[in-house]
């Protein structure tokens, strides 16, 4: 691609409807996708209306951060990179291919706007915990912190742990949402929010493909208290 093209292309202005042109692309050995289309709708709502984020504020100190946890399913995360200028269009249909830098987990190395490299399960979370902390330790109280995971993610202790020390240390900046398509193997008692306010989250559960209650979710109140989402889609096998 020449640098004129590109340009071009980071310029052109992707819309929500586009998104499953955008996917189609992707062509690969892709092992998860309803990984990947479970997460399309709190994707978009979240880069188109949430996140103070930008192709050209990415290395921001002051911006706010998405940890895609959920990472072994990213061509709904690829696509919306795209339609928002973080990456090139034409980079979508080497999805996974050898020499493409979109690979089945995302590099932060390798995918501009990727904040860490993810997709083995129960890593996202207790990052979020430690980027908020770090945040909060250089006196940055702005900038905001989003992980997204998914319910199979909650059968680690790894997510637990992060869990319990966020709302004792009320780590206010500090957002997660769970995409509860029903792949968890382990049941919550009282349900997944249950778990999360026990430990002094606040936390609201919604339709994950209602775009308005989503950010009305996302943007609720949330005084000392970290937030999760709870965003509810089909289930997996459906």
């Amino acid at each position: 691609m020449t640098i004129a093209a590109d340009t071009t292309a980071r310029s052109r202005t992707y819309g929500y409807d586009d998104l499953p042109r955008l996917m189609g692309l992707m062509t690969g050995d892709e092992k998860h996708g309803p990984a990947a289309t479970s997460t399309l709708d709190v994707l978009w709502v979240l880069y188109d209306r949430v996140l103070r984020v930008t192709p050209e504020r990415r290395d921001d100190p002051a911006r706010d951060r998405f940890l895609l946890s959920k990472g072994h399913g990213p061509m709904a995360y690829y696509a919306v990179l795209a339609a928002k200028g973080f990456l090139p269009v034409d980079w979508l249909p080497g999805f996974g291919s050898y020499d493409s830098p979109l690979g089945h987990h995302p590099d932060r190395v390798l995918v501009p706007g990727a904040e860490i490299g993810s997709g083995s399960l129960g890593h996202g979370l207790p990052i979020a915990v430690g980027t908020a902390l770090g945040l909060r330790a250089q006196g940055r109280t702005d900038p905001a912190v989003w992980a997204l995971i998914g319910d199979a993610e909650l059968d680690e202790g790894s997510n637990h742990e992060a869990i319990a020390f966020a709302g004792p240390a009320r780590l206010d900046r500090l957002h997660t949402v769970v995409i509860d398509n029903s792949s968890a193997s382990h049941a919550l008692p009282g349900g997944i929010a249950a778990r999360f306010e026990a430990a002094g989250w606040s936390a609201v559960t919604v339709d994950g493909r209602d775009h308005e209650a989503l950010y009305a979710a996302f943007t609720a109140p949330h005084p000392d208290r970290p937030h999760v989402v709870v965003a509810r889609v089909e289930p997996k096998n459906a």
